[in-house]
């Protein structure tokens, strides 16, 4: 009953709708987006041209913020039907789309994700803490006497003589990724706030704090390694001394040769992620063009397939691929307003 209730709605949304600038029809889906989602949303894909009737859906991994531009800068088929997303859609972006046109915006809550730290098995075990993290990455830190300089630190040890006297090399998301926006507020704010001069810096000077926090080292310690995190993979095997920041399932994948890096003393699982207890655990997206529905053939399908138990389920296939599930109740709440096809306005994102 839901699932007619879905189509009908989808169906009558798009009744009318006109493709802008569209100079011919196109009869696969595109989706654009982050590289963290990505595997999630090609299982899904896959699935809907195996078992759906249409075509199977065109997946680009482009990062989060590049793939919000490429969503958000018009309606017509040159422009892509759906983005994913490894963090909320911000109101700044759902501005640009309004602006452009895109009108009613479709979010999919699909799972859980957490920033995992990974290294290989065949280097020295580490344990960190968010500060010590920070320290490692940030382009400013504090000196002797508490004001900021450029980042001396060279080795792990050189943070912290408890450390490997190992030399720094971390290999994570660039700017556009969302995982390099969570990277920042999830794990480096947090990080800054338990150093000491840095937490007096937060209530003396907060924007000046604002912009440390957010700032990344320059001088090679800190390698933007692109938006395909199997690439950071590969190069963790090869050199066993550097770490890579990127999304659980890719470590899930690699449990054979790479190991999580504890972080305040929680390792990235599973279970830590869904309870909360790891502190870089996050929700992953899927936005949908809901003018596209009934233009390009299968959206409707592709969206029903997604918020599937049979996908998104404890035991559904995504799961399977490393996505950390939902709770029951929340999956339940995701397919009722995606049945009820509710779009997000400015009101209920923030900054």
């Amino acid at each position: 009953m839901r699932q007619t209730t879905f189509a009908t709605a989808l169906a009558f949304a798009a009744a009318g709708v006109m493709m802008a600038g569209a100079a011919e029809a196109r009869d696969q889906i595109r989706i654009v987006g982050s590289s963290t989602v990505y595997p999630f949303t090609t299982a899904v894909a896959e699935q809907l041209g195996k078992t759906g009737g249409v075509k199977t859906p065109v997946v680009e991994s482009t990062g989060t913020g590049g793939g919000m531009k490429l969503f958000c800068a018009g309606v017509g088929v040159e422009h892509p039907d759906a983005t994913n997303a490894s963090r909320r859609m911000k109101k700044s972006e759902l501005e640009q789309c309004l602006n452009n046109g895109v009108k009613d915006v479709v979010e999919l809550t699909v799972g859980y994700d957490g920033i995992s730290l990974a290294q290989s098995k065949q280097g020295p075990a580490m344990k960190l803490t968010l500060p010590q993290l920070f320290l490692a990455v940030a382009k400013e830190v504090p000196g002797p006497d508490g004001k900021l300089i450029p980042n001396p630190y060279k080795t792990w040890s050189d943070i912290d003589k408890s450390l490997p006297n190992v030399k720094i090399e971390v290999l994570g998301p660039p700017p556009t990724s969302g995982t390099r926006d969570a990277l920042h507020e999830l794990l480096l704010e947090k990080g800054a706030e338990g150093v000491p001069a840095l937490a007096a810096l937060k209530k003396s000077d907060p924007k000046a704090f604002e912009r440390m926090w957010k700032s990344i080292r320059e001088d090679g310690a800190y390698v933007e390694a692109g938006e395909n995190d199997n690439l950071i993979v590969q190069k963790l095997i090869a050199n066993k001394n550097a770490f890579g920041i990127f999304g659980f399932s890719f470590l899930e994948e690699n449990t054979a040769k790479l190991r999580g890096v504890p972080l305040d003393g929680v390792v990235p699982t599973y279970e830590n992620i869904t309870d909360g207890k790891y502190p870089g655990s996050r929700l992953l997206y899927v936005y949908v063009k809901k003018q596209h529905v009934g233009i390009v053939p299968g959206i409707d399908k592709f969206v029903a397939e997604f918020v599937s138990d049979k996908a998104i389920g404890e035991d559904g296939y995504l799961a399977r691929k490393g996505l950390v599930t939902l709770p029951k109740s929340e999956a339940e709440k995701v397919r009722k307003a995606v049945s009820d096809m509710r779009t997000l306005s400015l009101d209920n994102l923030g900054s």
